[in-house]
């Protein structure tokens, strides 16, 4: 075989079409593709888009054929790949609304540490203030896909105002789920139109990821809980108007620990100052003080015991909200390197033709559509309760959070000298989104957590990916990403294999191919 680039593209797609075959049907048979997609012709056949995205992806970018351009600028994935009309439609709204009402604003609020109310007010009116609260309650009833879908999307306005956003949403999530109809009509709709804004009250100056040795005590005396402790790193502190509070009803361990909901104005309850923070200025942070505060006993959400569970289940969503806020800031942190190498230019030329800076563009096009994979993974398990739900929400979180600040903080590296100004906002999605590694759960402790969960057991050959191969048959809007993720494994262990026995490429073929790649796998994505 000549070491030309289409025949060693040819070897490659053969055995990759060797090694896919477990998991993926290799079909001329158009009618044989149920899913409402286009696919794509390479070599005279038909492939449909779920099983071509993977291997085409990762082949292109290492050994690429020309005559396959077309074809693989068509199928990159984009943030809307995989969701449905409505999805998208959410996400359209979600967008505009981030580019018209928070984007031009968001360096304000951060310098002057704005707690943008009226703009998170105007939010509500599209129904982001309670989007997966029930409906009967003011809520928009909405899946944790539609979640992360909308709060990705608004994360590229500000990142800062998105995840406060997110953590309102969760601590109505809260009251919804575990109150009594009582308190959910209470406090559900004002906290929905964002009339009254939330607060979520676990971390303590002594535990933080050791959250169920709480000490902040509520002790009954008649009809009221008596607090006294305190709550640090609270963010909304001081402006939100209900804190939903864990606190120790009973004995030392998860079991003790109940939730209630203090409301703003009840005596005994007071702020700390407020902290000066490295990012996440348009929300304020401050302790919350609890000195003989009178919380009455029809403010407990849930039963006495069970503030631990309410508290995780809380985090297990809050994880792929804030994940997702990560998504946002990261997403849109890469379009702003696009642009800004477009029109820099070094050495009479724009950076853009750098081949260095191509294939970094390209790597971190490819780490933000994994994360966005593993998060959309995440929430159908969490919204579908599947046992390993849990560990997938961990495991989304660390690796997103990771991910996504490190593409935040090579896109300030891309962006040079000006990188490092305020007046490029590119700084400001790096500062905001470093904190998303700490809050929901540290992610050194995340690791801890997804292995004691059992992200172990999603290791055997049965589960290898346990929500992806259910996906695909239930044709879930996010069926259509999640299926090319399965193969990536093999078909790096067939481009692995080529590369030790088809005949070499020079360096000037392989510099020339994968310069190819890299532009188009990076542009293609936005």
């Amino acid at each position: 075989m000549s070491g030309s680039p289409l025949s060693c593209s040819r070897l490659i797609w053969m055995c990759v079409r060797t090694v896919l075959s477990p998991y993926d049907k290799w079909n001329n048979d158009r009618r044989r593709h149920s899913l409402a997609v286009k696919g794509c012709t390479v070599y005279g056949k038909y492939y449909s888009r779920s099983s071509f995205t993977a291997p085409c992806f990762l082949l292109a970018t290492l050994f690429p054929d020309p005559a396959l351009e077309l074809s693989i600028c068509k199928i990159l994935p984009t943030a809307s790949l995989g969701l449905n009309e409505e999805q998208k439609e959410f996400q359209k709204v979600a967008f505009d609304f981030a580019a018209r009402e928070m984007a031009p604003n968001m360096a304000e609020w951060d310098q002057k540490e704005l707690f943008p109310v009226d703009v998170m007010r105007k939010a509500a009116q599209l129904g982001f203030g309670g989007v997966y609260v029930q409906t009967d309650v003011g809520g928009s009833g909405l899946s944790r896909l539609d979640t992360s879908v909308i709060f990705e999307a608004l994360a590229t306005g500000c990142t800062s105002t998105t995840a406060y956003m997110s953590i309102h949403n969760m601590c109505a999530w809260m009251i919804d789920s575990f109150g009594n109809e009582e308190q959910r009509h209470k406090f559900c709709p004002p906290l929905c139109t964002m009339e009254k804004f939330a607060s979520y009250c676990l971390t303590e100056p002594g535990s933080g990821s050791d959250a169920a040795s709480l000490l902040t005590s509520a002790k009954k005396q008649g009809d009221h809980y008596i607090l006294n402790g305190s709550k640090a790193f609270i963010s909304g502190g001081g402006e939100s108007d209900i804190y939903v509070v864990m606190c120790r009803t009973g004995g030392p361990g998860p079991k003790g620990i109940s939730c209630v909901v203090v409301e703003k104005g009840t005596p005994g309850l007071s702020f700390g100052k407020k902290e000066k923070k490295v990012g996440w200025n348009s929300q304020p942070t401050r302790a919350v003080i609890f000195e003989d505060c009178a919380v009455p006993l029809a403010n407990r959400i849930g039963d006495e015991g069970q503030g631990f569970l309410i508290a995780v289940k809380g985090l297990n969503g809050g994880r792929i909200n804030i994940a997702s806020c990560s998504l946002g800031a990261a997403h849109a942190s890469v379009i702003l390197t696009r642009d800004h190498l477009k029109v820099r230019k070094q050495f009479g030329e724009p950076l853009a033709s750098n081949q260095y800076l191509q294939f970094t563009l390209a790597d971190m096009a490819t780490r933000l559509v994994a994360a966005r994979l593993m998060i959309r993974n995440a929430a159908v398990a969490l919204q579908e309760e599947r046992k390993e739900a849990v560990a997938l929400c961990s495991m989304a979180k660390l690796f997103a959070t990771d991910e996504c600040f490190a593409i935040c903080n090579q896109a300030l590296q891309m962006h040079g000298g000006y990188g490092y100004l305020k007046d490029y906002a590119v700084q400001q999605y790096m500062r905001d989104s470093r904190v998303h590694q700490i809050l929901e759960g540290k992610n050194c402790q995340g690791l801890f957590s997804s292995f004691r969960t059992g992200a172990g057991s999603l290791l055997s050959p049965v589960c290898l990916s346990p929500c992806l191969p259910d996906l695909r048959v239930q044709s879930s809007p996010v069926c259509l990403e999640a299926s090319s993720s399965l193969p990536f494994h093999r078909a790096a262990l067939a481009g692995a294999w080529c590369t030790k026995t088809a005949p070499a490429w020079s360096p000037e073929t392989q510099l020339r191919h994968r310069g190819w790649a890299s532009d188009h796998s990076a542009t293609a994505l936005l």
